[in-house]
């Protein structure tokens, strides 16, 4: 290594100084805007990335220079054609101070929208409203994004509905500065509408024509692609499949009519579940189950499950068969055997159970038969001796007809940012012989929930419950046909099925009708972890008595591996013969 000599190290000194003096950053100030106008100057002038590196007095200048035109440049996607910006560069430091001075002037208006659309393609309803959606920016200040936006959806929705084949042959802006006017043109060349042709089921485990049943088309009914998005969520919820695939063959497709594709591949036939678990109105608990999820090529399935907690036993078992058709309908049998002790009630029973279910205009229709038997004890208060004065005890064999309704929709099953589920169920024993107690009983539950805010990091959940009992002997019906109300479900800061109506000892029996309302706001600080507040309200009452219970708390969420998870703390409100605070934790799916 050559030594430098001391005399011209001397002579290099100050020009060393010189260069270490090269200031550290920009920092940028805009006013006269706010976002997203201030945002988009922001951007658009690129100068954050300046803001920690090391630049000299030269290339601050030059920056400053471009500035002003590059801040006009990012308004003009948002409609300021005549933006005017003026700017301040201050030295403060080792930094620099760039200020831009912006007065955005007046917007661009879309004084006119031309949409040129096959008179048959624009009948459809989603491309209606994705036409009108392009019409109604008339009137109102230019937005780039929007426009665009706007026009993506309409392409989008052609394809959508069966125009494969669309083409966008015009899409302009013009932009008449003099008057600050724009003028919309767009216009598709939306060709065929393409109809199914076959569909080709590959890797499938079950005999040919099976899967059929999960087809909501038919070959010949125009191409949709939400039908393929049902097709496919059909096939994920059957729980036959591990991969499922819904591909449409366009680059085969021939005279308008295309091929759908199904690549499957099977999921594990047999599924063993089991671990302790825990909830407020179980108790600590084990289950374990055994799940066939396909018996033989007929698509067949078998579900044993055995649940073995503090305050519920139970033992289950359902065999499902499925049948021929697009509507998913299956005939199912099972039994199961049941041992629940509340804090007011305790039964053994054991039911059989025969239905058939299917897809009714876009419902899940069960109608069925159901047999039960069984021991119960109720108004009791804790763990008190069966013989204690007030306790009522009765044995009961009913034979009841059952048919339900039941739909549920949501953005997404894991997390519902937008979402509903309703349940309703009618039973009778239609007079019955083999039934201690003529009765015909309607429930009614519905949940919606809605995600607001920035980011929708907040939901608000609303939940309802009804239920009316017509019967000429009401002691005769074991608890599973009453009404309680209380826990982790209905009224929270309550013990489960703690409130109903009383005896002449002053002890819950349960009443004939039911009605249970709940308001729930939930906050999410992270993904996974957020906070509730909530108040419930409701009762099981007889006849007109009704007079309802109220319960608030607050609560935690935890979108945890294993589902979400739902810690709640309730109180009682307004009730003097009611005090302290309840623990609820629900493990569970919202929907």
């Amino acid at each position: 290594m050559r030594r430098i000599p001391r005399r011209l190290s001397l002579l290099l000194l100050p020009l060393v100084l010189l260069s270490t003096q090269a200031h550290a950053g920009v920092q940028l100030v805009v006013d006269g805007v706010a976002d997203p106008l201030k945002s988009a100057v922001v951007a658009g002038t690129g100068l954050t990335q300046y803001a920690t590196r090391q630049v000299s007095e030269a290339q601050v200048h030059r920056l400053y220079a471009r500035a002003p035109d590059q801040a006009k440049s990012a308004l003009e996607p948002y409609g300021y054609y005549d933006a005017t910006v003026t700017g301040d560069l201050q030295q403060v430091g080792q930094d620099w101070r760039m200020t831009l001075h912006v007065t955005p002037g007046e917007p661009v208006q879309v004084t006119a929208v031309d949409v040129q659309l096959d008179p048959a393609a624009a009948e459809i309803a989603p491309v209606r409203r994705a036409k009108r959606a392009i019409e109604r920016l008339q009137g109102k200040p230019l937005n780039h994004g929007s426009y665009d936006a706007a026009r993506d959806a309409l392409s989008a929705q052609l394809t959508a509905n069966g125009f494969l084949d669309a083409k966008l042959l015009t899409h302009r802006v013009e932009v008449t500065r003099a008057n600050r006017s724009a003028r919309i043109r767009l216009a598709w060349q939306v060709g065929p509408r393409y109809r199914y042709g076959k569909v080709r089921f590959e890797g499938s485990q079950f005999n040919d024509g099976f899967l059929d049943r999960y087809v909501p088309f038919k070959s010949g009914d125009y191409f949709s692609q939400s039908q393929l998005l049902q097709l496919q969520q059909a096939l994920n919820g059957a729980d036959y499949f591990a991969v499922v695939n819904v591909l449409p063959d366009v680059d085969e497709a021939k005279a308008g009519v295309v091929d759908i594709d199904v690549q499957l591949a099977p999921a594990k036939r047999t599924i063993y579940t089991g671990g302790p678990f825990i909830g407020t109105d179980t108790g600590l608990g084990l289950r374990g189950g055994i799940e066939r999820r396909w018996v033989n090529r007929r698509g067949h399935k078998w579900k044993n499950e055995l649940v073995v907690a503090q305050r519920l036993k139970t033992l289950s078992t359902l065999y499902s068969i499925p049948m021929p058709g697009d509507n998913q309908r299956s005939f199912n049998f099972g039994a199961n055997y049941r041992d629940a002790n509340t804090d007011t009630s305790q039964s053994r029973t054991l039911e059989l159970v025969a239905n058939e279910s299917r897809l009714w205009h876009g419902w899940t229709r069960t109608l069925g038969l159901h047999a039960l038997d069984g021991t119960f004890t109720v108004g009791k208060i804790g763990n008190e001796p069966d013989n204690t004065p007030g306790i009522e005890h009765g044995r009961s064999t009913e034979v009841f007809a059952e048919a339900s309704l039941s739909r549920k929709q949501a953005d997404n099953f894991d997390f519902v940012h937008q979402g509903w589920s309703v349940n309703l169920t009618a039973r009778s024993t239609a007079g019955s012989l083999l039934s201690d107690a003529r009765f015909s009983q309607l429930t009614a539950d519905a949940k919606w929930i809605h995600a607001f805010g920035a980011n929708q990091r907040n939901r608000l959940i609303l939940r309802g419950s009804a239920g009316h009992t017509w019967t000429n002997d009401f002691t005769a019906l074991p608890p599973l046909l009453r009404f309680f109300a209380g826990g982790d479900r209905s009224v929270r800061g309550y013990g489960y099925q703690t409130i109903g109506p009383l005896n002449s000892e002053g002890r819950v029996i349960g009443g004939d009708s039911l009605l249970v309302a709940s308001t729930e706001v939930e906050h999410y600080f992270t993904r996974n972890w957020g906070m509730a507040a909530f108040v419930d309200a409701g009762n099981a009452f007889s006849g007109v008595d009704y007079r309802a219970k109220i319960g608030a708390g607050l609560g935690v969420r935890w979108r945890s591996p294993v589902g979400m998870i739902r810690l709640d703390l309730g109180t009682p409100i307004h009730d003097s013969q009611a005090h302290g605070i309840e623990l609820h934790l629900v493990i569970g799916p919202d929907l």
